[in-house]
């Protein structure tokens, strides 16, 4: 990492100011802004947080938490050009952090280079642009029943949605396109896929490259699984290849590999276990498990199948090169998606799980009429529950398991003490 000089990257891009960067258990961004005169320091010896006072399994008792820089990951904010951003890894008293998100995904790379193998990911980013107060959807005349790739509602958003491209444009993403989602409000942007740390590495700056610039505009960006009881949900499907050099080892002609079969295994056998950090919030599960949305679909799975060019399983396999893993939600951590993802994969592939036969039905209106067919959770509790009993991923993720378990069951405990107006007007009067 010191091969690159932040100090001399400052001086000759015109950087003030790093905002040095980490996403914690739940996927919130934390950062500090810190001068380009400290960030020497900052790079040998990283800036110091109380780990305790973000989303984390520590306690004030704890020493200080301190946020490394990775130069590699360095972008030169297109919007406020004297900014730079850094992703950063956590150190607590001279040791990597284990249960941290970003130190988790690149420890599940390093067992994927073991076996020879880089994974590399590309998402699909869903999100809504709502008025400032959350209340509603920012456009008033975006009311159509099916608005999926509507063009005057692109177009009454292309402000907002052109500058966000621009800057992918300018930072070298390869954006490639744009649209108006399913949901009235919703919108996608896709840029091309790479080594799983680099996108895991955009995705958390994506999220706060769109929420800045939709606020620049006076709307609210928002990528919460499902803000709208009526409307589609925030999905953020992950595609997923295994390379070997510039080989891609899930081709095979006209078919994916028996790698990739077996990769799709491991995913199956741990995809109820698996949605408690795909599908990390109480929210998530009224996208996975949603009745019809005004548009006619969900655009989400409620099972654990796999298919060919199929929106309605949990993986889809759109050509040979690459699966869609499309359980995620908007809520999903940008490290943990790809390192659940490639854990589950991994034992797959040492396992050689088989997958069994691919389903080509519409399991929206078939799904019934196959048996044994295992369901999603239905709630974040048996998400939680099907998490700790998972052999696979505990072993796999290490100590990050029982300290994101401690935390997300706090949160469904606080969840279950809330009282909501539906109890009060279903049970006021019985």
């Amino acid at each position: 990492m010191m091969s690159i000089d932040l100090a001399e990257v400052a001086q000759a891009k015109g950087i003030k100011y790093f905002l040095i960067s980490y996403t914690d258990l739940f996927g919130s961004q934390r950062a500090k802004l810190v001068p380009a005169s400290a960030i020497a320091e900052m790079q040998k010896n990283g800036a110091g947080f109380a780990g305790f006072a973000t989303w984390l399994d520590m306690t004030p008792a704890d020493p200080d938490l301190f946020a490394v820089p990775d130069p590699e990951s360095f972008i030169q904010v297109p919007w406020k050009k004297e900014l730079g951003w850094l992703a950063a890894d956590l150190w607590m008293a001279g040791k990597p952090v284990a249960a941290s998100p970003r130190n988790a995904l690149k420890a599940q790379i390093a067992r994927a280079a073991e076996l020879g193998y880089q994974l590399k990911t590309g998402v699909e980013c869903e999100f809504f642009l709502i008025s400032s107060d959350g209340s509603t959807i920012s456009d008033g005349a975006d009311t159509q029943v099916k608005p999926c790739y509507d063009e005057q509602a692109l177009m009454r958003r292309y402000d907002v949605i052109t500058e966000i491209c621009d800057a992918m444009l300018e930072l070298g993403w390869k954006p490639y396109q744009n649209d108006h989602e399913d949901a009235n409000g919703q919108f996608e942007m896709n840029w091309h896929y790479d080594d799983a740390l680099v996108t895991a590495d955009r995705m958390a700056f994506f999220k706060f490259l769109t929420k800045s610039v939709a606020e620049k505009h006076g709307y609210r960006a928002t990528f919460m699984p499902k803000p709208f009881v009526n409307l589609t949900g925030n999905g953020c499907h992950i595609h997923l290849s295994m390379w070997q050099g510039d080989v891609n080892a899930f081709e095979a002609g006209d078919d994916i590999s028996p790698l990739a079969k077996h990769f799709i295994g491991g995913l199956l056998h741990s995809a109820p276990a698996m949605a408690a950090i795909t599908n990390p919030t109480v929210n998530s599960y009224k996208r996975i498990n949603a009745p019809r949305t005004n548009s006619g679909a969900t655009w989400s799975p409620n099972s654990v199948t796999w298919t060919g060019n199929n929106r309605t399983h949990m993986i889809r396999v759109p050509e040979p090169n690459r699966l869609e893993l499309r359980l995620a939600d908007g809520a999903v951590n940008p490290y943990l998606l790809p390192a659940v993802a490639l854990a589950a994969g991994i034992d797959g592939i040492i396992n050689a799980r088989d997958p069994g036969p691919r389903l080509d039905i519409n399991m929206y209106t078939e799904g019934e009429k196959v048996g044994n067919v295992p369901k999603l959770p239905l709630n974040l509790l048996d998400a939680i529950r099907a998490l700790e009993s998972n052999a696979v991923l505990g072993e796999a993720l290490g100590p990050l398991v029982p300290s994101y378990l401690k935390l997300k069951h706090a949160e469904w405990n606080e969840y279950t003490r809330h009282l909501t107006d539906w109890e009060r007007a279903t049970t006021l009067d019985c």
